[in-house]
């Protein structure tokens, strides 16, 4: 197995969980865990000089994502990749739920969560968006957040457990390219016309600008699953 990046430690016990668990997720969307491959906890807490509980702490985060699976007796093991029709079907998920979050969201806007959509659109302009992690993890996270922002702020506890169920396997999909940002331009076109949604109060608008940022993500996902190296 490829070492990991590595890097100084945190003291404290919270960040150095988040520190591991960065640095495993890292080595994952980077290919140095590659997919259907076995993960030695031992050997994982040898290379960051860490005992074994934050590494489990970790694995345990990432299963909820979906990146990695644990088997009886066997340990954990790198999730296999994404089919190019588990991928179609997962944006035809996305494509039902989260316009319909949309929709419930739009209607109780306030000035609070508009700041943080905006935030979060800010933080995806300003961020890189190279072919490492490294690199393009921030630009990831402020996508992620846009998204879950809104799914928190629908009032709906039901569609707010599906949208999580989903946004795990997103990141997995995520995993699927290896390709870095390839659409950053237009990523961020759409969630700033699903800003400009929620900026004018029109749930049916907010609903439409939604199912139109995820049909193009489904296109754009579709196409780079076929350049994919991993595919």
């Amino acid at each position: 197995m490829p070492a990991l990046s590595g890097g100084p430690r945190p003291a404290n016990r919270q960040l150095l969980a988040d520190y591991v668990y960065q640095e495993l997720l890292a080595s994952l969307m980077d290919g140095r865990l590659e997919p259907g491959s076995g993960i030695g906890i031992d050997r994982m807490a040898q290379e960051l000089e860490v005992s074994q509980t934050p590494i489990r702490e970790a694995l345990a985060r990432l299963e909820a994502t979906g990146l990695v699976r644990r088997e009886a007796l066997k340990g954990y093991r790198v999730a296999p990749l994404f089919t190019a029709e588990e991928l179609a079907e997962l944006m035809d998920a996305r494509a039902v739920i989260e316009p319909a979050i949309a929709e419930r969201a739009c209607a109780h806007v306030a000035p609070e969560f508009r700041a943080e959509l905006e935030k979060a659109v800010d933080d995806l302009r300003g961020a890189p968006t190279g072919p490492t992690f490294a690199e393009y993890g921030a630009y990831w996270e402020a996508d992620e957040r846009f998204h879950r922002i809104i799914a928190a702020n629908a009032h709906n506890r039901f569609l707010l457990n599906a949208y999580n169920a989903l946004g795990g396997q997103v990141q997995r999909f995520r995993f699927f390219g290896n390709l870095g940002v390839t659409d950053a331009e237009h990523a961020i076109a759409e969630h700033t016309d699903i800003l400009t949604a929620f900026a004018s109060g029109d749930p049916e608008r907010a609903r439409g600008a939604m199912a139109a940022h995820i049909a193009h993500v489904r296109d754009r996902a579709l196409k780079d699953a076929k350049a994919s190296p991993r595919s």
